[in-house]
């Protein structure tokens, strides 16, 4: 009766003690902000200055850096990269390799708490790919920098986490964090950390994840700084509650006044019309649209990526009574058109760079502002105009085959632009011409309006 009692106790006990283990899992939590904004997510922590990763080595175990990103220290030097494509914020490993292996010695054992990875990228770039293994370094195997193809559970290492933030539809672009944590309260006590990291994509040589930071948070460290500036933004929606949009002051504060009384309304007046004026069958543009002001820009006026807007703060203080409106309305055309799906199809027709141009400048300059008469063809830049010129001189002759030959003709050349189906052949079917013909008689139409003849 005893040795029975003996062996249900310690039977228990066994039970009691595995599930008391099974209740210990590691968690990742993943966070996205298609638009970027501070590096603010709600499952994920801001980034820190001082966490443990602050003053560890980081070194490649395996893979190559891309030559146009930062180097290692940039992922643990308590900064974070200011817009989308920031590539030497960022590091990254080559073009066209499948990522590759970073190994952390932390110096010393601690208590990992928790670890951290942050990222951005309008594109592919964005989303991450990795296995996080730990170790404690005083297994008999171990192996302080196993490649790739070498299971690192086989010499010491073991496996932690596997993250993968890639969305079920799209590219993903935006910025990403991870938060890897334990239900027990610490991953454990361990020196050394590996990620282990894959492209995101194979579809063309840009797959690499454009990583910002990794943090390392040790349980018994000092309270963690953020080392981002909180956003400060002007957020508003469409009538019809389909469209929300956001303006990003956090660089400019002394714009957020104009900002407020002269772009919102523009925003919220052209982004649906422009919507409209370029359809295409399947097609649903993107209703969460961010503006920012940025101080990185140099002599670019403004830029899109993906659902962004970027704003050169320098170049829109200066302009924000003549040009800046309109320079918006031509950027808000870049978001709709949305021509980069096709360019990922190796077999679709690439779009050239004038008519991509040329389709914002003709709405800009003949739908929005025709009073300014910005894309006009005058005696003195005549000589020099052709079709193909791109921005104001091929808006202006886009208006001039609306007007002469389709109505229709931007809403086709769009759509087929979208589609990937864009050739040269296109304006054949569509006018009876070529496109050189159809630039030829517009180039002598205007002779004729001029008198040059």
């Amino acid at each position: 009766m005893k040795t029975d009692l003996f062996l249900f106790a310690r039977g228990f006990l066994l039970l009691f003690l595995f599930e008391a283990v099974s209740f210990a899992e590691t968690t990742v939590a993943p966070g996205h902000n298609e638009n970027g904004l501070g590096f603010a997510f709600k499952t994920v922590p801001d980034p820190a200055s001082n966490d443990a990763a602050a003053d560890a080595q980081f070194s490649l175990v395996d893979g190559n850096r891309d030559s146009n990103g930062g180097d290692l220290a940039v992922l643990h030097d308590g900064r974070v990269p200011t817009n989308e494509d920031q590539p030497g914020a960022n590091f990254f490993f080559s073009a066209g390799t499948d990522g590759g292996r970073i190994q952390i010695d932390l110096g010393k054992l601690i208590s990992v708490k928790q670890v951290n990875s942050f990222s951005w990228h309008g594109g592919t770039r964005g989303p991450q790919v990795y296995k996080l293994y730990a170790a404690n370094g005083t297994a008999d195997n171990f192996r302080t920098s196993p490649k790739k193809g070498t299971d690192p559970e086989t010499c010491g290492w073991t496996l932690i986490a596997s993250v993968d933030t890639r969305p079920k539809a799209g590219d993903g672009g935006g910025q990403h964090g991870v938060a890897i944590t334990n239900s027990e309260g610490v991953i454990g006590k361990y020196r050394y950390l590996l990620f282990d990291a894959f492209r995101t994509e194979a579809r063309d040589p840009f797959g690499n994840t454009f990583f910002s930071e990794i943090d390392v948070i040790d349980a018994d460290g000092p309270a963690l700084i953020s080392t981002v500036p909180k956003p400060v933004l002007k957020t508003f929606d469409s009538d019809d509650g389909k469209f929300h949009y956001t303006i990003d002051v956090t660089e400019a504060p002394d714009m957020a006044d104009w900002a407020e009384k002269k772009l919102t309304v523009v925003i919220l007046e052209w982004y649906p019309k422009i919507i409209a004026m370029l359809p295409s069958e399947g097609y649903t543009a993107p209703s969460d649209v961010m503006f920012r002001f940025r101080s990185d820009m140099g002599n670019t006026p403004a830029s899109a990526s993906g659902a962004s807007v970027n704003l050169n703060l320098r170049w829109f203080r200066g302009e924000r009574d003549r040009e800046a409106l309109g320079s918006v309305v031509h950027e808000m055309v870049h978001v709709v058109q949305n021509y980069w799906r096709p360019r990922r199809d190796r077999a679709s027709s690439p779009t050239p760079g004038w008519l991509i141009e040329g389709i914002p400048d003709y709405i800009r300059w003949f739908l929005y502002e025709p009073q300014l008469k910005g894309a006009e063809i005058t005696t003195g830049n005549l000589a020099g105009a052709k079709y193909d010129g791109s921005y104001r001189v091929s808006g202006n002759f886009l208006d001039w085959v609306t007007r002469t030959y389709d109505k229709e003709i931007i809403r086709k050349l769009n759509a087929a632009a979208r589609e990937g189906r864009y050739t040269e052949e296109l304006w054949k079917d569509l006018t009876g011409k070529t496109v050189k013909e159809l630039g030829e008689e517009w180039k002598s139409f205007h002779e004729k309006r001029l008198n040059l003849n």
